[in-house]
C-alpha cells in the first residue's frame, strides 16, 4: 500500500489531484464539493458585508444614495442634452433610470468584486483546499444583497413618480436571474484573467464606464440610434437591462427576441466562465 492510498484510507478529508485533459478537474466530484462548501462561501460572502459596513444603517443608506445621486446627475445631463425636448415623460424618464442604474451597479459590483476575489483571497487559498470557484460565487452573494435595499428604494421612486403598477412587474426577476448569471459568469472570466495580467483590475472600471453608456441605462433601449443599433444589439446587457426596465418600469412584456437574447448571455457567459476559470485555478496559487 503507497503512502497516497494510506492517506485517504485514514484520512477522508485529504484530496489527491491527478491528471487531466485540458486542464478541467472532473466533473462531477468538482461540483459535488462546491455545494458542500456552499455554507463556506456564505459566510465569506457575510464577512465581506460586515467588512463593509453594509449591514448597518448608514452603509445600507450608502448603496442607495451612490446610485440614486449617479441617477439624478444623469438625469440632468440627458435633459440638458436633449433640450428639454425629450419624447418620453420626465417621470417616467427618472423612474427608468433609476430602475437601470440600480440593476446595473449590481451587475457591475458583481463582476468587479468576482474579478479580485481569487488575488484577494491569495493567503486563503495557500491554506486552505477548496473549490476556486467559491470565491467569486461568494462576491456575487455579496453582491446581490447589497443590491436588495435598492429595490424597495425604486419601488418608493415609482410611486412618487407616479408611474402606475403593473402585473408585469413580477416577471422582472427573471431578467434579474440571468443578469446574476451572466454576472457570476464574467466574475470569473476577470477573476482567472486578474491572476495573469493585475492591471486587469486598473482597466475595469473604464470598461464598465463604457458599457454603462452603451446600454439602455441612460436610454431607452427602442431609442438606440438606426446607425449603431446593428452593432448595440450584440450588447449583451441591450437585452438583459432592457427587459428588466421594460416589466419593472414600463409594465411592458418583452419581445421574445429579448428573452432569447437575456438567456442566451447568460448561459454562454456562464458556461465560458466557469470552463475557463476551472481549467485554470490549479496555477493560481503558483501564480499569485
Amino acid at each position: 500500500m503507497n503512502a497516497t492510498s494510506v492517506d485517504e484510507e485514514f484520512n477522508p478529508s485529504v484530496h489527491v489531484y491527478e491528471p487531466h485533459k485540458v486542464g478541467l478537474p472532473a466533473l462531477r466530484p468538482y461540483f459535488k464539493a462546491l455545494w458542500q462548501r456552499r455554507e463556506f462561501a456564505a459566510e465569506m460572502s457575510r464577512t465581506s458585508i460586515r467588512a463593509a459596513n453594509t449591514n448597518t444603517f448608514f452603509g445600507q443608506v450608502w448603496l442607495v444614495l451612490n446610485p440614486l445621486l449617479l441617477a439624478a446627475v444623469y438625469y440632468l445631463l440627458v435633459d440638458i442634452i436633449a433640450g428639454g425636448a425629450a419624447k418620453q415623460d420626465a417621470s417616467l424618464r427618472f423612474a427608468h433610470m433609476c430602475g437601470g442604474l440600480f440593476a446595473f451597479y449590481y451587475f457591475s459590483g458583481a463582476m468587479t468584486a468576482g474579478a479580485a476575489s481569487v488575488v484577494g483571497g491569495g493567503k486563503l487559498l495557500m491554506n486552505m483546499s477548496f473549490p476556486r470557484m467559491l470565491l467569486p460565487l461568494s462576491a456575487v452573494r455579496t453582491a446581490f444583497f447589497r443590491f436588495l435595499p435598492t429595490l424597495g428604494v425604486y419601488l418608493v421612486i415609482h410611486l412618487v413618480m407616479r408611474q402606475p403598477l403593473h402585473w408585469q412587474m413580477l416577471l422582472a426577476p427573471a431578467f434579474l436571474i440571468m443578469l446574476t448569471v451572466f454576472a457570476a459568469g464574467m466574475g470569473m472570466i476577470f477573476a482567472a484573467l486578474q491572476v495573469y495580467f493585475r492591471d486587469t483590475t486598473s482597466f475595469l472600471p473604464y470598461f464598465v464606464r463604457i458599457w454603462l453608456y452603451l446600454s439602455p441605462v441612460l436610454w431607452f433601449a427602442e431609442d438606440a440610434p438606426a446607425k449603431f443599433k446593428g452593432f448595440i444589439q450584440f450588447n449583451p446587457l441591450y437585452t438583459l437591462l432592457g427587459g428588466w426596465t421594460d416589466l419593472l418600469v414600463k409594465g411592458r412584456i418583452p419581445n421574445l427576441e429579448m428573452w432569447l437574447g437575456a438567456g442566451f448571455w447568460a448561459v454562454v457567459a456562464f458556461l465560458i466562465g466557469a470552463l475557463f476559470f476551472m481549467s485554470r485555478e490549479r496555477e493560481f496559487v503558483v501564480r499569485l
